[in-house]
C-alpha cells in the first residue's frame, strides 16, 4: 500500500497563507470500468507567489498542467503534486484513474450480497478526498464545486448540488456554496430513491434496492423528523438551510454512523431496518438525523480552521441532535436515551491515558485528529455546551451562537471567535469555561465519605483542573423514596448530610461533567430500591454511576451482580439492557468468581422480564436479545430456531434468528453446515455478516485461522467484514484456541499498515486485541506494543485505549480476588 504524508498543521497554516481557492470543476466517469474511475479536476485559485502542492492519491495520471504548461506527472510523492506558483491567477488541470475503496472511504464501490448489484457512494472525510479527485484538502480552504458525472444508465446519482440527468448516463449538478472538500460526495448506483419537499426544500431518501420496501415503511417516519428538525432549527437560528437540496442517502459499508455532506448526507444502512428494532435503535436514528442537521449550520455554513477545533463541529451536533430530538419529534425521551448510550463512552475515554482537551485537542496532522472523533470529542463536548448553556441562559447562548454563524458565514473559525461572540451577548469574561472544562483534559471524580459526610472532588493526577460543580444529589433512606437536593462543590470537598444508612447517588441527573462513584453502603442498598425507583433519569444515573465505579475498580463484581440481578427484572426501558447491561456481560464473565454461576442469575431474571415484559414490545425485544446472549441451553436455543417455544409477540425474523445462531455457535451447537443452509435461506449483507460471525465464533482452530486471515488481510475483505470477524473471534469460553493469537496480535499488528489505511485501521486493531485474555502475560505484551513510539500512530491509539481497558480488568480481579 502506497504511503501518504499526513496533512501537517503548519503545512496548512502555509498553504492558506499563500492560496485563495476560487473554483473546482470536477468530472468523474463511473461508467467505464468496476474497478477503477476517471476523475478531472480543474481548480481555479489565486496565489500570493511560492511553492506549495496539490494532494492526489491516484492509480495512473493521464494529465496534468498549470496554466495549460504540462507538468511531470513523475514528480508525484506520497499523494503530493508539488507546484510553483507565481503572484497572481492559475487554473490547475488534473486527470488521473482513481481506485474504488472498500474501507468505507474515499469513492466506495460495495455489491449489495442480495441480488449483486454495485453501489458507489463517496466519503471524502479526513483525508480521502485525494483519492477521488486532485485538490487542496485542508477545512480552510473552501470553494464552490461544479460536478459532472457519467454513470451507467440504470443509476440514479445525488450529490451536494441540485442536479439533472441531462442525457441518459450523464449527470450534472448544481455550483455549490463554497465547501471543504471534506464535504464533497457523490451517491451513485440503482439506488431506491424516495422524494418529498418541506417549506421549499427538495427532501430524498436513498437506499440500496433490496432495500426498497423497508425505505418505504420507514419513509414517512424519517421524513417527519426530517421536517420537524427542519423546523426547530429554523426556529432557534434564524437562518434557513443554505445548500439547496436535502438527500439523506443510506449506504452500504459507511464506517461512521453517518457524514454530514451538505445537501447530501450519507449514513449506514443499517439504520433502515430490516427487523424489528428496540425503541432505543429508533431513538439513535433520530438524533442521529437531528445531529447531521444541525452539522449544516455547525460545521458546514461555518466550519474550523483546523482539526484541534473538531468540537465545534461534533460537541455542537451531538448537543443540538439530542435536544431537537427531545424537543419537536416522537422521542421526547432522547435525553434519557443519551445517558444510557453516550455517557460511558465519554467518560471512559475521559479516563484513558489517550484523554486530550476538548478544545485544543493537539491535532498535528490529519491523520491524528482522525482518532480524536471520540467520546471526548462528542459526548464530553455536549456536556460542557449544557453546562454553558445553564450558565448563559438558553436566549444568550443561541444569541452568541446566531452571531457566531453571521460572522463567519461560508467561512472558517476557532473556539476564539466562537466564544468572543458568546462574551459579547453575556457581557462577561468566559475564560474559565474554556480553561478549566475546554483546553484541560481528565474528568473529576466525586465520592461520598460517609464518615464526614462529605461530597469530596478528586481531580485527575495528569490533568488537575480547578473545575466548579453544581448537581443534584438524590438519596433514599432504606424503604423510603428517592428526594433530591441540589449541591455545590466549589473546592474539593463540600459538606452533605444524609441519614445513616441512606442511599446517595451523586448527579444522576447528569447535571455536571464528573465521574460519580457509588459508595458500598449505597450498593448494598440498592437492590431492594431499585424494583421501587420508576424516574427514569435517576435509573439511567444509577446504571452509570455503576459503571463507573465498576470500571474504576471500585466496586466488587459480586455486588454490581446483586444489584444486576435484583434490577433487569423491573426495568422498563430497552436501553438499559441493550447498552448498560450487554456492556457489563464480558466484563463480570471474566471477573467474578464463577462466571457460569453469574451468567445463569442474570439469565433467570432476563428471562422473568421476558415474561412479563408486554407481547411484541421493544422490551420483551431487548430482554430476549440478552436471553439468547446468555444462555448455555442449546436445546432451548434450537426449539427457538423451529418457532417453538417463542413467548407471544416475539417474531424470530432475521437478526434475531441469527442472534440464535451465532449463540450456538459460541457454544459449539451448530456446525458450518448449518450456518451455511441458513445463510442460503436468505442472502443479505446483515445474513453475510451474521454467518461471519458466527463462523468465526466456533470453538475451533479452523474458526479462528479464519478470522485471523482477515486480520492479517490474507483474505480480502470490506470493512465489515473485518469487524465481523474480529468480534467473533475472542470468546471467553474459547481461551485455549485463541492464546496462541495474543502474541501474534503483538508482532503482527504492525505489519497491517501495509494492507489497509485510515479508519478502518484502527477499527481492525480494536476489534482483534485480545481483550479475552485477562492476565498478566497478555498486559504485559500490549504494554510493551503500547509503548513503542515507531508504531503507527492509528495503531498505537487503539492499542493504548484497550490496553487500558484491559489493565482495568485486570485491576478489578486483583482488589476482589481475595474477599
Amino acid at each position: 500500500m502506497t504511503a501518504y504524508h499526513s496533512l501537517r498543521r503548519d503545512e496548512a497554516a502555509a498553504r492558506a497563507a499563500l492560496l485563495d481557492l476560487t473554483s473546482y470543476d470536477v468530472t468523474l466517469d463511473l461508467a467505464s470500468d468496476e474497478k477503477t474511475f476517471r476523475s478531472r479536476a480543474v481548480i481555479r485559485f489565486s496565489s500570493r507567489g511560492g511553492d506549495t502542492f496539490c494532494d492526489l492519491k491516484p492509480l495512473a495520471v493521464h494529465e496534468i498542467t498549470l496554466d495549460g504548461r504540462a507538468l511531470d506527472a513523475d514528480s508525484l510523492r506520497h499523494g503530493r503534486l508539488p507546484l510553483a506558483t507565481t503572484p497572481g491567477e492559475h487554473e490547475l488541470l488534473v486527470d488521473a484513474t482513481m481506485v474504488y475503496r472498500h474501507d468505507g472511504e474515499g469513492l466506495h464501490r460495495a455489491t449489495d450480497p442480495a441480488d449483486g448489484r454495485p453501489y458507489v457512494y463517496g466519503m471524502s472525510f479526513m483525508e480521502a478526498a485525494p483519492s477521488i479527485f486532485a485538490c487542496f484538502d485542508q477545512p480552510d480552504l473552501k470553494a464552490p464545486f461544479t460536478l459532472h458525472v457519467s454513470a451507467p444508465l440504470d443509476w440514479v446519482v445525488v450529490a451536494n448540488g441540485p442536479g439533472e440527468q441531462v442525457e441518459p448516463g450523464e449527470w450534472e449538478f448544481a455550483t455549490t456554496p463554497p465547501l471543504s472538500t471534506y464535504f464533497v460526495t457523490v451517491v451513485a448506483g440503482p439506488y431506491h430513491w424516495v422524494r418529498d419537499h418541506h417549506d421549499g426544500i427538495p427532501l430524498g431518501l436513498l437506499a440500496r434496492a433490496s432495500l426498497a420496501r423497508d425505505l418505504d415503511r420507514d419513509a414517512e417516519e424519517l421524513f417527519t423528523l426530517t421536517r420537524q428538525c427542519f423546523d426547530e432549527l429554523h426556529r432557534l437560528f434564524g437562518i434557513r438551510y443554505p445548500f439547496g437540496d436535502y438527500h439523506q442517502a443510506f449506504v452500504p459499508e459507511f464506517n461512521a454512523g453517518a457524514m454530514e455532506n451538505p445537501g447530501c448526507v450519507t449514513f449506514r444502512d443499517p439504520l433502515i431496518f430490516t427487523s424489528k428494532v428496540t425503541r432505543g435503535r429508533r431513538i439513535t436514528r433520530a438524533t442521529t438525523i437531528a445531529h447531521e442537521m444541525a452539522h449544516q449550520w455547525f460545521g458546514n455554513l461555518t466550519t474550523p480552521v483546523w482539526w484541534d477545533d473538531l468540537w465545534l463541529n461534533e460537541s455542537f451536533a451531538e448537543y443540538m441532535g439530542v435536544r431537537v430530538t427531545a424537543a419537536v419529534t416522537q422521542y421526547a425521551d432522547a435525553h434519557t436515551h443519551h445517558a444510557y448510550s453516550r455517557r460511558q463512552w465519554g467518560l471512559m475515554a475521559d479516563r484513558r491515558p489517550s484523554t486530550h482537551p476538548v478544545a485544543g485537542n493537539g491535532a498535528m496532522d490529519a491523520a491524528s485528529a482522525l482518532q480524536d472523533f471520540d467520546g471526548i470529542s462528542y459526548a464530553k463536548g455536549s456536556a460542557v455546551l449544557k453546562l454553558l448553556n445553564a450558565r448563559l441562559g438558553d436566549e444568550t447562548f443561541l444569541r452568541g451562537v446566531i452571531d457566531h454563524f453571521q460572522s463567519h458565514r461560508f467561512g472558517n473559525a476557532t473556539m476564539h471567535d466562537l466564544f468572543a461572540s458568546w462574551e459579547r451577548a453575556a457581557d462577561q469574561d468566559l475564560s474559565e469555561i474554556t480553561r478549566d472544562w475546554l483546553r484541560t483534559a481528565g474528568v473529576d471524580r466525586l465520592t461520598f465519605d460517609r464518615a464526614t459526610e462529605t461530597v469530596r472532588r478528586t481531580p485527575p493526577d495528569d490533568h488537575p483542573g480547578d473545575r466548579r460543580h453544581t448537581f443534584r444529589a438524590a438519596t433514599a433512606s432504606p424503604g423510603g423514596a428517592w428526594t433530591t437536593v441540589e449541591l455545590a462543590v466549589e473546592a474539593d470537598a463540600a459538606p452533605y448530610a444524609v441519614d445513616s444508612g441512606a442511599a446517595v447517588l451523586l448527579d444522576p441527573y447528569e447535571d455536571t461533567w464528573a465521574v460519580p462513584h457509588v459508595d458500598p453502603t449505597t450498593v448494598l442498598a440498592l437492590p431492594s430500591l431499585m424494583p421501587d425507583t420508576h424516574d427514569p433519569d435517576l435509573r439511567a444515573g444509577v446504571w452509570n454511576a455503576l459503571a463507573s465505579t465498576f470500571h474504576d475498580a471500585a466496586l466488587d463484581p459480586e455486588h454490581y451482580l446483586d444489584v444486576l440481578v435484583a434490577t433487569v427484572p423491573t426495568e422498563d426501558n430497552d436501553d438499559a439492557l441493550v447498552y448498560r447491561l450487554h456492556a457489563a456481560l464480558p466484563r463480570l464473565a471474566s471477573l467474578v468468581a464463577q462466571p457460569d454461576a453469574a451468567l445463569a442469575r442474570l439469565h433467570v431474571a432476563l428471562d422473568e422480564r421476558l415474561t412479563t415484559a408486554p407481547p411484541g414490545s421493544p422490551l420483551q425485544l431487548a430482554a430476549a436479545q440478552n436471553l439468547v446472549a446468555t444462555s448455555v441451553d442449546a436445546e432451548r436455543l434450537d426449539r427457538w430456531l423451529a418457532h417453538e417455544g417463542l413467548p407471544e409477540g416475539l417474531d424470530l425474523d432475521l437478526d434475531l434468528r441469527w442472534a440464535v445462531l451465532e449463540r450456538l455457535a459460541q457454544l459449539g451447537a451448530v456446525d458450518r453446515e448449518r450456518l451455511h443452509r441458513h445463510l442460503e435461506r436468505e442472502i443479505t449483507a446483515v445474513s453475510r455478516l451474521a454467518h461471519l460471525r458466527s463462523v468465526t465464533s466456533l470453538p475451533d482452530a479452523a474458526a479462528k485461522e479464519l478470522a485471523w486471515a482477515h486480520f492479517t488481510g490474507d483474505l480480502e475483505a470490506t470493512n465489515y467484514e473485518i469487524e465481523a470477524a474480529g468480534t467473533g473471534m475472542w470468546q471467553p469460553g474459547q481461551l485455549s484456541l485463541t492464546e496462541i493469537y495474543v502474541d501474534r496480535y503483538v508482532t503482527e499488528l504492525p505489519d497491517t499498515t501495509k494492507v489497509r489505511e485510515g479508519w478502518v485501521l484502527g477499527d481492525a486493531a480494536k476489534v482483534f486485541f485480545p481483550l479475552t485474555h485477562v492476565d498478566d502475560h497478555t498486559l504485559s505484551a500490549a504494554e510493551r506494543l503500547a509503548a513503542d513510539q515507531s508504531l503507527d500512530p492509528t495503531l498505537r491509539r487503539a492499542v493504548i485505549d484497550s490496553t487500558d481497558e484491559l489493565a482495568r480488568r485486570l485491576a478489578v480481579r486483583a482488589r476482589y480476588a481475595a474477599r
